[in-house]
């Protein structure tokens, strides 16, 4: 445009014939320079008009050219749907960009892992140690593999996975937390298997499984919460009076369901179901259970009600087994006790003032106490998630409270002063929020309501929110040797701990922020509540499979960004 519309001016210097009625050869070459000059100047403004659409298309060369090499090099898998369509999405620069950030983020703390705390539970950054806190089944190892696969670090995960091989052993005189096992460790080597398709991780999902079945064994079937591993004795802790904890006794499912579908053995299924099956028998109308079971009648206590601590995930298992069965009539009863359940949530939601802040409620009895706790925050994501099986006006209606949940869960980052969330906040009249408990332990649940709302909104207004909670724990969690917590988010002062879901969840729910949608999508995957990512299995009306689940697992093929290497 610039050309054309000064083409009757500047251009009339570069004509030679003007020049040859004046033999001013000096002039001559000066102008003769001007007009080289032009031209650079012309072709330079035009690839500052196109390097926009020009970085896009290299980056989609690249991106493609990744892809055929990886299938080359592989032609003995079978791989049975690439997962980064062309045709469909473009990488973006400035996420692809941001995720080889997050990329970094994990190469920084699982190589301190490896340096300092192999093969142990967690890494203890600050003094450059390991801690077994979960008995020395390798937690921060097992957490990450499916994070390392995504990501394409195959290096890292061929050395993990030669670890689960030959050092992994569950025979340990230890009482295991039934809830924190399956999520983490039975959930972690059940995703290993369905994204690499390596029998290994499936053998040792079962060798732990099996260790923590007999926790079932109750008078009504609802598990105790700890088991011994090496001799099989379940129980409850004492402090919870005998009784079962809720979010503990029914967040098995998804990972009992997938062994039973992988193994064609139905007895962890048959296990686990029978838990949803007592708990309908004396479900509220409301849908809304305390915090305790009594595993003897299968009946609840006289508890808190909440959708933090100890109840949290229970709601969410309900939502996303109707999705790992498909939506179809053999899971249709969970469906039903989720929407009871988010009618009673709908009841418990309360409005901040001045800036209406929205949040849940807990409940005791017939009160209510203005307090929300950074855990609740996975409730956004998960009624967004299930928002789509209404009719659409409650659809919109439920959307909509997700959106202004995860604001609010947003705001409990961004109204500190080191931009990271305290683990609980009160809301009282006049003050909006203010933090309670003041401890973060880099939890993910606020990453991961972005994330979903992202991916069903396609808003991107998502990725900003999360790309500032990336800086903030870059800027006050990472240290020398890994990432660590704070012991409060008003003056910064770290923790010594590096949290094995900060890489199983927070980490890959940033990684996939920042990714295609079509990298683990959610019609194809649904994700246990340890983040890991699980493979949806048809089912049928009855509720067999029509696989066998046993059979060899096609791997999966992961994105490579236009920076990313191969490592293999």
């Amino acid at each position: 445009m610039a050309r054309t519309r000064s083409s009757s001016s500047k251009w009339r210097f570069c004509n030679p014939s003007y020049y040859l009625k004046r033999p001013k050869r000096l002039a001559f070459l000066l102008v003769t320079f001007v007009c080289v000059s032009l031209v650079v100047w012309d072709r330079q403004t035009l690839l500052r008009e196109h390097e926009d659409e020009l970085a896009k298309l290299n980056s989609e060369v690249v991106r493609l050219r990744s892809l055929i090499e990886e299938v080359n090099d592989k032609p003995q898998n079978s791989i049975a749907k690439v997962h980064v369509e062309a045709k469909k999405e473009v990488d973006d620069p400035i996420d692809a960009e941001r995720r080889e950030k997050v990329k970094e983020a994990m190469i920084h703390a699982w190589s301190s892992y490896e340096k300092y705390a192999w093969g142990q539970d967690e890494l203890q950054p600050q003094t450059k140690g390991g801690i077994n806190s979960f008995g020395g089944l390798g937690a921060t190892l097992i957490d990450s593999l499916d994070t390392l696969y995504i990501m394409g670090l195959d290096e890292q995960f061929q050395k993990a996975k030669e670890w689960v091989a030959k050092s992994l052993d569950f025979n340990k005189n230890y009482d295991a937390s039934v809830f924190e096992t399956t999520i983490r460790v039975v959930g972690g080597l059940l995703s290993a298997y369905d994204l690499s398709g390596d029998k290994v991780f499936l053998d040792k999902a079962r060798d732990i499984a099996d260790r923590l079945l007999p926790a079932w064994d109750t008078p009504s079937g609802i598990p105790y919460n700890f088991i011994n591993l090496v001799n099989g004795r379940p129980h409850n802790p004492s402090w919870t009076g005998g009784f079962s904890i809720l979010a503990d006794a029914g967040t098995e499912q998804l990972e009992f369901i997938s062994l039973s579908q992988r193994t064609g053995d139905p007895k962890y299924q048959q296990k686990v179901e029978n838990v949803i099956s007592q708990l309908s028998k004396s479900f509220p109308d409301d849908g809304l259970l305390p915090i305790y079971i009594d595993p003897t009648e299968g009946k609840a206590s006289h508890a808190t009600i909440t959708f933090g601590a100890m109840g949290d995930s229970f709601y969410e298992y309900l939502l996303k087994v109707w999705i790992q069965g498909n939506k179809t009539s053999a899971v249709k009863h969970y469906r039903e006790m989720w929407e009871k359940s988010m009618e009673g949530l709908s009841s418990l939601v309360r409005k901040s003032t001045p800036s209406s802040f929205t949040y849940i409620c807990e409940k005791s009895g017939d009160s209510l106490t203005d307090k929300m706790d950074e855990l609740a925050c996975f409730a956004p994501g998960m009624i967004a998630l299930g928002s789509s099986g209404y009719d659409s006006e409650d659809s919109k209606k439920f959307l909509t409270l997700a959106e202004e949940l995860a604001w609010t869960c947003y705001n409990f980052y961004q109204t500190t002063p080191t931009k990271l969330a305290g683990e609980n906040y009160f809301f009282h009249s006049g003050e909006d929020m203010s933090v309670g408990t003041s401890w973060n332990i880099m939890r993910p649940e606020t990453v991961e309501s972005i994330f979903y709302l992202w991916r069903l909104t396609g808003n991107k207004t998502y990725k900003e929110w999360g790309w500032n909670i990336f800086q903030a724990f870059e800027k006050n969690s990472r240290v020398e040797s890994g990432y660590v917590g704070l012991k409060d988010v008003n003056t910064g002062v770290k923790d010594n701990m590096m949290q094995s879901f900060f890489l199983a969840e927070t980490l890959k729910y940033l990684y996939l922020l920042f990714s295609p949608t079509s990298v683990i999508p959610l019609d194809e995957w649904v994700f246990n509540t340890e983040a890991h990512p699980l493979r949806i299995v048809p089912r049928n009306e009855e509720g067999g499979y029509p696989e066998r689940s046993d059979e060899k697992r096609k791997p999966y093929i992961r994105l490579r960004s236009r920076k990313e290497g191969r490592s293999d």
